[in-house]
């Protein structure tokens, strides 16, 4: 067993990015991550791992740092909250484009605009359908606890330089600040230069290197022929990722008549949810994404094939609903899916989530059958 902390959620990030061996960090402070910073300040590991931290003077920057620093194959990364991470958009699809791995952490907060400190889960369309202009995607996880704050650190590196692509955190207010006891990991040494080339094969910049050619990073191509064939890569890289890299939880589905899906704190309600739904007699399921993007499609078709319905319980006006949908129209079923949802940085309560599902659903629970169009 590994160490045992009581610790805040932005703060394991930046002790998970210290022992999993992170190289450098490039960030601008925003509530409510910005104890990710000040957690790494307070550390100083470039004295014991030798890391780079540093405050760049925006968040235009610290994505372009990150870039940079990404091209010589280093372990870097980046952390937000919602309004920097549209400032960091066209910085995250260059690094898609010149195919680099990074790690990039948005500790959502309410929008639009500056709007509030508090939680929200409103930055899933940006995250999952590619927040910047282009065709492309982030490998995205979805932490619903402290304990996976810290272990998606690790893993989010791991996926990223899998598929050279960055890979994204996508946390909340309320995961970021809550504190939980966690495991903490051994600490790791950061790569020779000899490991990055064997991790990252011969795309990086190692500087001078008698047995290659020259290497050029970059996301710009003017013939439009190759940038085609890129793009083709590209998208066959998103599939591979959606045939091999799928996580999700699935609690108390098998004989689910109504499935609710949630992701991080909304999942932590949902999964009260159920128990009190399951109380009143409602044979009540949770799907839980743990990665958006790929998105669990097949689970919930699978579970569509039997269900009467599916509540997609959101912090926000509902976005990840549409994927649900989309499954469930792809799997030819006629369960019903619906959205519930609070805004503002409100976070509903269980009690809502089930006046909700028993709402929405008053004619299959009064009929017992799935409603037909």
């Amino acid at each position: 067993m590994g160490e045992l902390r009581l610790m805040k959620g932005n703060e394991v990030l930046a002790e998970a990015a210290i022992r999993c061996g992170c190289d450098g960090y490039f960030g601008y402070p925003i509530t409510p991550q910005s104890e990710v910073m000040e957690t790494l300040m307070a550390r100083q590991p470039w004295n014991d791992t030798g890391m780079t931290v540093l405050q760049a003077e925006s968040e235009v920057a610290s994505i372009n740092m990150v870039y940079g620093a990404a091209a010589t194959g280093k372990k870097v990364m980046t952390s937000s909250s919602s309004p920097g991470i549209s400032l960091m958009a066209e910085g995250i699809s260059y690094v898609a484009g010149a195919e680099l791995p990074c790690l990039i952490v948005n500790v959502q907060r309410g929008g639009p605009g500056l709007g509030t400190i508090q939680p929200s889960q409103a930055d899933y369309f940006q995250s999952v359908k590619g927040g910047g202009h282009g065709d492309y995607k982030l490998i995205v996880l979805a932490p619903a606890s402290v304990q996976e704050m810290n272990d998606f650190v690790d893993l989010g590196f791991e996926l990223a330089f899998k598929y050279r692509n960055p890979a994204m955190i996508l946390a909340d207010g309320a995961i970021g600040q809550m504190m939980e006891k966690v495991e903490l990991a051994d600490q790791k040494q950061r790569w020779t230069k000899e490991e990055i080339e064997k991790m990252s094969g011969d795309w990086a910049t190692v500087g001078k290197h008698a047995s290659r050619k020259k290497n050029i990073v970059t996301s710009l191509e003017m013939d439009s022929d190759i940038m085609e064939e890129n793009n083709k890569r590209f998208q066959e890289k998103y599939r591979k990722m959606e045939e091999e890299e799928v996580r999700y939880e699935a609690i108390q589905c098998d004989d689910a008549e109504f499935v609710i899906v949630a992701f991080g704190t909304s999942a932590r309600v949902c999964q009260k949810a159920v128990e009190i739904a399951r109380a009143k007699g409602l044979k009540v399921g949770l799907l839980r994404p743990i990665t958006l993007f790929p998105f669990p499609k097949k689970a919930i078709q699978e579970l569509a094939r039997k269900a009467k319905g599916f509540l997609s319980v959101e912090m926000s006006a509902g976005q990840m609903v549409e994927d649900i949908k989309l499954s469930v129209y792809e799997a030819g079923s006629n369960a019903r899916v619906n959205h519930f949802g609070r805004m503002g940085g409100i976070i509903p309560t269980p009690d809502e989530v089930v006046d909700a599902l028993e709402e929405k659903f008053s004619w299959e629970l009064s009929y017992g059958v799935k409603r037909s169009y």
